[in-house]
């Protein structure tokens, strides 16, 4: 048996632990209850702690008897009870993970449990995290009009829930902050596919997004745009006349830029512009429905592919002609073929009597 002179300093100071809780510290402990606004925690002889259910981690599942660890955020509380928090004590445990991740470069999956239009909310470990919209793979990506809000958290909304490979693009354990990038997991997939890929290949893709400029499109993981002016041989006014978010399409590549394709739809067409110009001659008479009015002239649909010009200086009235007083548009007139350019794609009309 140990005399009073053999006790150390240590000895008293760790007899003075015994039967205490430490704020900031962690504890083992046992679900009692599980309650609609709190959780009791049965801590042995250390007490009962409560846990109120915003301290419980997203998607952690408590059954009355099992194990937990909790973080001490109050040693005692006016009701007895020590308070506790599992998200912290989890968190506290997830940073370690997170920094493991890091350092190995795993690509891993996550499940956003929230959106709003900046992106997804996601909690790994215990710590909440943040994907931004400009993180997200082409597949994923909100295509849709920038002033469109309503729209791109609709589609945010979408991936709640669904499991998305993303790898850590930041992680500051002081700072409380942790970013993911899903464009960061498959970059190095994307590398492979890009050097199979070369101008001229016809690929097929799903339409993503259809803005005001063209269509976007998901060509397996890499993102490729669809110009307006590579939609159609017609003069296209609105991409989405011919094409709707989730369509299917066949594409021609026509230039790959770093990491996204230019994509055409209409050059895995027969231009019909080469076929109905085959009915004009130079010196013939012919109608056309005039289709734009600029300063310098006016635009004549005289076939549904083929559109010619009529300049100022043909209508008439020398270089001073006004084609806001000589034409109005949707009208129909007779006019004269000048030239036909079949390289350059241009006819040259003429009003003059």
């Amino acid at each position: 048996m140990a005399t009073a002179k053999n006790i150390t300093m240590d000895d008293l100071l760790a007899d003075e632990k015994v039967g205490q809780l430490v704020q900031g510290e962690v504890a083992e402990g046992t679900v009692m209850s599980v309650r609609k606004h709190e959780v009791l925690i049965d801590l042995g002889p250390l007490g009962v702690g409560f846990v109120p259910r915003r301290e419980i981690g997203f998607g952690q599942k408590l059954e009355e008897g099992s194990s937990v660890t909790a973080s001490i955020v109050d040693t005692e509380m006016e009701n007895g009870y020590a308070l506790l928090s599992l998200r912290k004590a989890a968190k506290d445990r997830g940073w370690d993970e997170i920094q493991r991740i890091v350092d190995d470069g795993d690509t891993i999956e996550v499940t956003a449990y929230d959106a709003n239009r900046g992106g997804l909310l996601i909690e790994l470990e215990g710590v909440r995290g943040f994907l931004p919209v400009s993180q997200l793979s082409a597949e994923h990506y909100p295509r849709v009009g920038s002033s469109d809000k309503d729209e791109i958290l609709q589609r945010l909304n979408g991936l709640v829930g669904k499991g998305i490979k993303v790898r850590v693009l930041d992680a500051d354990r002081k700072a409380n902050k942790l970013i993911f990038s899903e464009k960061e997991a498959i970059r190095e997939g994307l590398a492979d596919r890009f050097a199979n890929l070369k101008v001229g290949d016809a690929v097929s893709g799903v339409i993503t997004g259809v803005v005001d400029f063209g269509a976007f499109v998901n060509v397996e993981g890499i993102e490729g745009l669809i110009h307006i002016s590579e939609i159609s041989w017609e003069r296209v006014n609105n991409p989405g006349d011919y094409v709707k978010v989730g369509d299917t399409v066949e594409a021609k590549i026509i230039s790959i830029d770093k990491d996204r394709l230019s994509l055409s739809l209409k050059q895995l067409q027969d231009d019909p512009w080469l076929t109905e110009v085959e009915a004009f001659s130079k010196g013939s008479t012919v109608d056309g429905t005039v289709t734009r009015i600029t300063p310098f002239g006016a635009f004549v649909q005289i076939s549904p592919a083929v559109e010619a010009l009529v300049h100022v200086s043909e209508l008439g009235g020398g270089e001073d002609a006004d084609p806001e007083k000589v034409f109005k548009l949707n009208e129909r007139k007779s006019f004269k073929v000048l030239d036909i350019e079949k390289d350059s794609r241009k006819i040259s009309l003429s009003l003059k009597k």
